[in-house]
């Protein structure tokens, strides 16, 4: 009885055996397909050169003498353009990130999705934060959770807060809060709010071809040429709107339609 009992427990065991192997023949392993990563530098300029922070050196298109403080933004929502058209979005992990001329690792955005290998052309994000996801109190530290703008105002975030001086028609320094956000439309200002604006953009940026390798990590220089958020297509002159243009959505747009060639990216 032990003896037949014995070869009817090897059957079961080699029938088992059989079983697995015949299922890892079957069902072998997907391999992943070959990818890379991408990563941001953030740079900042004037007039091709890097921003000397603090000094009276820059005049704008309306004849502005002015100074940059710091710089504060949110880029959100970065997608990518093959060649061949197609185009993938890197929002798996981080889809909003936050720079700070201040903060030096803030400069530094280092996606962690994987990328198919290939060619691309084209680099867009948006500008700000989406109205879908910019949501108050979503960030409970600093530095992002400063960036908040007032609820009476829209509420969620600061797109930007670009922060520096300038001399007035007085010839007296005056600074300036050249500061991005939700806008507003008012029955008497400043009161009696009737809407509120969305002012975020998209920025598409086709500044050459760039590569994707397999298990490397494709580096792009992205520049704010801050200039052009006074130039171009209008001229926007500190004298006609002062110091603070948050509760000012004319003066938002402007810098909304300005901000479409601020960006660059260079291939490091």
């Amino acid at each position: 009885m032990n003896i037949i009992l014995k070869a009817a427990y090897l059957v079961i065991v080699i029938t088992a055996i059989f079983s697995i192997a015949s299922c890892s023949t079957k069902n072998p392993e997907p391999e992943s397909p070959p990818s890379g990563m991408l990563s941001f530098d953030f740079q900042h300029k004037i007039n091709g050169n890097s921003i000397v922070y603090d000094t009276f050196m820059y005049i704008n298109e309306a004849g502005n003498s002015y100074l940059v403080n710091e710089i504060q933004y949110f880029i959100s929502d970065v997608s990518l353009r093959k060649v061949d058209g197609s185009t993938i979005s890197l929002t798996n992990w981080e889809d909003i990130h936050y720079v700070d001329t201040d903060i030096d690792k803030s400069q530094i955005y280092t996606f962690k999705d994987k990328i198919a290998i290939g060619t691309y052309d084209k680099l867009s994000f948006i500008f700000g934060i989406a109205e879908e996801k910019n949501n108050s109190l979503m960030f409970v530290n600093p530095p992002e959770s400063f960036m908040f703008w007032p609820e009476n105002l829209g509420g969620g975030y600061h797109y930007m807060k670009l922060n520096g001086k300038w001399i007035n028609e007085l010839e007296q320094v005056s600074p300036y809060n050249f500061h991005l956000g939700i806008g507003q439309i008012y029955h008497n200002y400043p009161d009696s709010i009737t809407s509120f604006i969305q002012n975020y953009f998209t920025i598409d940026m086709q500044d050459g071809q760039f590569e994707i390798k397999d298990n490397e990590t494709c580096n792009l220089e992205i520049v704010m040429n801050v200039e052009n958020w006074f130039r171009s297509p209008n001229t926007y002159n500190h004298n006609q709107w002062g110091g603070d243009i948050m509760q000012k959505q004319e003066a938002m747009q402007l810098a909304v339609e300005n901000g479409n060639d601020v960006f660059n990216y260079n291939i490091k």
